[in-house]
């Protein structure tokens, strides 16, 4: 027999489920809820009632993973969850094969995939290993979310499961960048990274690693301070790749035109003193960074990916780029940089459309999904 109000949230990585996922324990709280969470991480989680942490690897043939999935299906069947709800493609994986038994008692278990690593114009390997996965776990799993409309359509198309849900991402709270930053305040701000007035700023908040493709606006930034020597770069986040690019940024001489700032709390303040902001990775969800930054009004210049790509055309605010041409990027940068007209008309448009990607918006959206399974 299900024991009512546990619910049960399932990440790789701790990080994962503070950085994107509290206001959804708040919600569980608030409906009375007991919340248990399941992750590899230390971090302090708000909401969390009960954290076992356990060691999740990111590849999912690792053997430590063996070992994660006998603990995951321990507790799981010891807790009689009413949901589990999880996140991440090893995570999703383990947290669905170790509800089997749970399922049949009742507990309805959702995921999220917040991008497939299967796309149109993902790697091969991508396409045999994570695609034959994905199509095996849709008979254990009783809701698929999706955040983009490529990943919704062929989830519809090529996945059997019952329902199949399309949402506008995490949400992006508004509540972090309501506040507007004055001329003195932003000099001030630009002065705390040896940043003049006159200066074009470039930010791009990501994590440091392959996937980002950090390396692609090195190349470029490297290339435009030629004729362009007042560019700035501003790279916030941290990574597996920051020695690498700290080292890249240093060799070509390029320190004075490309901060890597790391981890920072002070997103508004840094999209505020922006002219630019650009966006270069691989494969993208959705892209909750380049949200925020229509939010701000930034012009968005982005690669062509499916996430980057719903959200531009979407939104009409920006450019998109191929991956990993760099001609093109330079083009398009200096294209803003010269033309101060197609930057204010990119700002009024970016900022139109961003209403269903608002937190409130989607937690509503979140909200109703979570009643229907539960009345289910």
């Amino acid at each position: 027999m299900i024991k009512k109000n546990k619910i049960l949230f399932v990440a790789t990585v701790t990080k994962h489920i503070v950085g994107f996922h509290l206001p959804y324990l708040k919600l569980f709280k608030e409906l009375g809820y007991e919340v248990h969470i399941a992750s590899n991480g230390i971090e302090k989680i708000e909401y969390c009632d009960k954290h076992f942490n356990l060691p999740f690897e990111r590849f999912p043939f690792k053997k430590e993973n063996l070992k994660v999935y006998k603990k995951l299906k321990k507790i799981i069947n010891e807790n009689n969850y009413e949901i589990i709800h999880c996140h991440t493609p090893v995570g999703g994986v383990l947290a669905r094969l170790a509800a089997r038994k749970s399922r049949k008692n009742g507990t309805k278990v959702i995921y999220t995939a917040h991008g497939f690593h299967f796309y149109k114009g993902a790697p091969l390997f991508n396409w045999l290993i994570y695609y034959p996965i994905e199509k095996f776990m849709a008979k254990y799993t009783d809701c698929l979310i999706t955040i983009n409309n490529e990943d919704y359509e062929f989830a519809k198309k090529h996945l059997k499961i019952k329902r199949i849900e399309l949402i506008h991402g995490v949400g992006m709270n508004t509540c972090r960048f309501e506040k507007k930053l004055s001329a003195n305040q932003k000099t001030e701000k630009r002065k705390e990274f040896n940043i003049n007035n006159e200066d074009i700023v470039l930010t791009y908040v990501a994590e440091l690693n392959k996937n980002k493709n950090q390396i692609l606006l090195i190349n470029v930034i490297e290339k435009l301070k030629i004729n362009q020597p007042n560019i700035r770069l501003l790279l916030v986040g941290d990574g597996c790749y920051k020695n690498v690019y700290q080292k890249t940024v240093k060799s070509r001489n390029l320190e004075k035109n490309i901060k890597i700032l790391g981890q920072r709390k002070d997103i508004n303040e840094i999209l505020s003193i922006t002219d630019i902001y650009v966006a270069s990775s691989i494969r993208e969800g959705l892209g909750l960074n380049v949200i925020e930054a229509m939010y701000k009004g930034l012009p968005v210049i982005a690669t062509n990916n499916r996430g980057h790509r719903q959200l531009i055309e979407d939104n009409k605010n920006g450019y998109l780029v191929e991956i990993d041409n760099e001609k093109q990027l330079r083009e398009k940068i200096q294209i803003l940089i010269n033309d101060k007209k197609t930057i204010k008309q990119f700002k009024l448009e970016g900022q139109k459309n961003i209403e269903p990607y608002k937190l409130e918006n989607v937690i509503k959206e979140m909200e109703n999904i979570y009643k229907t399974i539960i009345n289910q």
